[in-house]
């Protein structure tokens, strides 16, 4: 669960910090996260795929969701 913080830092290293987390493609916040985790050794937070790997299985052949599909797709 996400949770809002405010952050203190110098107003001349405000847009230097926002410049560098666009360049990696990252919002500030998710830099700064990804900060404190390495600094915390919590390692960088799992992936969407990480996240849901092994989640699901797959559908039951009795599953009447699986008829259609495997209709046009077998």
């Amino acid at each position: 669960m996400k949770t809002k913080l405010t952050v203190t830092i110098d107003r001349d290293l405000l847009p230097r910090a926002k410049r560098h987390a666009r360049a990696q493609g990252l919002s500030l916040s998710a830099l700064i996260e990804a900060r404190l985790r390495e600094a915390t050794g919590e390692g960088p937070a799992p992936g969407f795929a990480a996240r849901w790997r092994g989640a699901f299985g797959p559908a039951e052949r009795t599953d009447p969701r699986y008829e259609a599909p495997a209709r046009k797709y077998l």
